[in-house]
């Protein structure tokens, strides 16, 4: 599939992660030559100024494949350190499949599935807290 918006560059697989307020995409995309490299997106709806209606605040990283050994070692010893040292305790949730749940936000029986009954994760954490 062709991204018109990336000048030739092509995507090859996309997912989107809902966690709370944001949505994250993992996009596997393709340059001319054929190298394939990670954009991870953060989306947020934000309201506008004047009050008079949203946009989505987005946040982009790309994430090459030469990096993906150091990004996912540096992240994960990141994670870890949060884990022992944060005031407040960290919630594990383990993801277990539903055998009931197909992915689409139904199971398959398509009823409505909340997050919390598939395991999904959410976090209140506000990136604006940051420079408090």
């Amino acid at each position: 599939m062709e991204d018109r918006n990336n000048k030739g560059k092509s995507e090859i697989f996309s997912k989107a992660v809902r966690a709370g307020k944001r949505t994250y995409f993992f996009d596997v995309k393709s340059t001319k030559d054929g190298n394939l490299y990670l954009t991870v997106t953060e989306s947020k709806r934000r309201l506008r100024h004047d009050g008079n209606g949203f946009f989505y605040e987005k946040h982009k990283v790309f994430l090459y494949k030469e990096d993906f050994i150091k990004f996912s070692d540096g992240l994960s010893e990141v994670v870890e350190y949060i884990r022992q040292n944060n005031p407040t305790p960290v919630v594990e949730q383990v993801y277990v499949p539903n055998p009931e749940h197909n992915g689409s936000g139904e199971n398959n029986t398509g009823e409505e599935v909340s997050e919390s009954s598939t395991g999904g994760f959410s976090s209140d954490v506000d990136f604006d807290d940051l420079d408090k």
